[in-house]
């Protein structure tokens, strides 16, 4: 089909909903290859009907590498580029021309646009650039859970501009297995930052609090613990999980020090609007949300929030500005919050009031 040979890899169980959809989408490949880890509707048999080659093991214990890694032995060795996915993810078209231009580049290993999550009405919510295109040799997939691929040596990365693959999940499958998984990776490799941060995270989905901040400070005495975007984020959780303990001084303090560990993430700040707002401290919410609002563009780093870069900054701050009596800058950021959301009646309701200061 190209001047590269393109294979998709994937795992799977009972996602028989996603079949028809999925491979639509990654008919742009030579082939695709899935290994079913146990399937009991017609899944494979859907798969083998649309043309995938597939081959069933179940897994025991359960271990994401452990599939992933069986699946990729599944693919060819004479694959210039494989491409791992899952059923519920899909590429806009045009996808392996994206791949192809990257890959002439020099690359043993790519980056591209991913959207873990849309909103209700379709907009894009929480994005990160996701690196599971790779070379056949030389990688191979590592941690029971939020598995990375492993190189043998250091790959050339490079990102594949204008590509974008989307998360469609199933909301009604059950995450129980990432807790326990998380807490096995932390014991098999203690000085992993990476597995320390999303044992955190994930303490904190759970409402086990103490357990949260316990987890995420830990994580940021660590040596390799030094990439700023992900400090802050396990700032950002440490002050939640104390918000939802009541403690209202621990929150501000952590949520302070995230903000200033990535001021350049919109996140932080919006978050520190927000604080403020509840306390109506008008001066703070329209400083922070300024703040953020400065963040011109959304950053190709680490995970960013939809609502960062929607109407809701623009919605705090015009409502601190009506509370500080500055009618201009409070109009100003209603019309802009209603450029974003135009259908919201509260912000068509805020601007009357704005309009009659």
């Amino acid at each position: 089909m190209g001047r590269f040979r393109v294979y998709v890899y994937a795992i799977c169980k009972n996602e028989s909903q996603f079949v028809t959809r999925y491979m639509a989408s990654m008919r742009e490949a030579d082939a695709v290859y899935v290994l079913d880890t146990g399937s009991t509707d017609d899944t494979v048999e859907k798969l083998k009907k649309e043309g995938a080659v597939v081959r069933q093991k179940i897994i025991s214990p359960w271990r994401f590498d452990t599939a992933r890694n069986h699946s990729l032995q599944m693919v060819p060795e004479d694959a210039d580029i494989c491409v791992c996915t899952d059923l519920d993810e899909v590429f806009l078209p045009g996808w392996r021309q994206k791949i192809e231009e990257a890959w002439a580049r020099g690359a043993d290993q790519l980056r591209y646009k991913y959207v873990w999550h849309f909103t209700p009405d379709g907009k894009e919510d929480v994005v990160f650039y996701a690196d599971k295109i790779h070379a056949r040799r030389g990688f191979s997939w590592t941690h029971p859970v939020h598995e990375v691929l492993t190189y043998e040596g250091t790959p050339r990365k490079i990102l594949a501009e204008g590509m974008q693959l989307n998360h469609y999940p199933d909301l009604q499958k059950s995450r129980t297995q990432y807790l326990p998984l998380l807490e096995l990776s932390v014991q098999e490799d203690p000085q992993d930052d990476r597995n320390w941060h999303y044992l955190g995270r994930e303490y904190l989905f759970t409402g086990q609090y103490d357990k949260c901040i316990q987890t995420l400070k830990h994580h940021l005495t660590l040596p390799t613990a030094v990439w700023r975007d992900e400090r802050s984020a396990s700032l950002r959780y440490i002050a939640c999980a104390y918000g939802e303990k009541g403690n209202r001084y621990e929150q501000e303090s952590y949520l302070l020090r995230a903000a200033a560990e990535a001021p350049h993430l919109r996140e932080g700040w919006l978050d520190l609007a927000r604080f403020s707002y509840q306390d109506m401290n008008w001066p703070a919410v329209m400083y922070f949300c300024e703040r953020a609002l400065s963040i011109r563009d959304r950053p190709r780093t680490y995970i960013t929030e939809g609502a960062s870069f929607g109407a809701l900054p623009y919605d705090l701050l015009s409502v601190a500005a009506f509370h500080l009596g500055i009618k201009a800058k409070a109009l100003d950021a209603i019309n802009a919050a209603i450029d974003l959301e135009p259908e919201n009646e509260r912000l068509l309701k805020n601007r009357e009031w704005i309009e009659k200061m």
